[in-house]
């Protein structure tokens, strides 16, 4: 059934997208739908903000408020369900009918977050580059690396101060 999973765009109310994904997380661990609803993903994003007192804190942040991305085996039936959660506007797509994602648009968005290891040209020790998110164009080094959830435990300087920042994989580039 995998094969035939795609994935989907939820539009949500304001502030809802993080009770949504629980809730429907609830919703395929109930009623067993773990073959038909795979993965559900917020895009998020690492951020510095600078508070009032000058002291600047990383914080995530959500790439495109009001949207979850929802892969799934697409039915009438889950249709009805997801709809019908609290919190949940509609698909997104004409008149609210589920229009699935290319997969030219799944890899822009990045959504397959899964590498292989031969993907992974740095290990532990490797000076890397960031590619994207808020850390974008700073270095550091590679201090662990968590296959399992594709990220990596970098320390890198930041405000004169070393800093230990996780960073996926995909946003990492071995330094020249």
């Amino acid at each position: 059934m995998a094969e035939t999973a795609k994935w989907y765009v939820i539009c949500t109310n304001t502030g809802y997208e993080a009770m949504v994904k629980n809730t429907l997380e609830k919703m395929i661990e109930n009623s067993n739908l773990q073959d038909q609803i795979l993965d559900i993903y917020i895009p998020m994003e690492e951020t510095i903000e600078e508070k009032a007192n000058g002291k600047k804190k990383i914080v995530m942040r959500k790439v495109l408020p009001c949207y979850i991305f929802i892969k799934l085996v697409y039915s009438n039936q889950l249709w009805y369900l997801i709809t019908n959660t609290r919190g949940v506007r509609g698909f997104v797509g004409p008149q609210g009918k589920a229009v699935a994602l290319t997969d030219d648009e799944v890899r822009r968005m990045r959504l397959e977050r899964t590498l292989d290891e031969a993907d992974i040209d740095f290990e532990v020790g490797s000076t890397v580059n960031i590619v994207s998110g808020a850390l974008n164009g700073f270095s550091g080094v590679v201090l662990d690396l968590n296959k399992t959830s594709q990220k990596a435990k970098v320390k890198v300087l930041m405000f004169d101060t070393e800093t230990e920042v996780e960073v996926d994989f995909v946003g990492l580039k071995k330094a020249d």
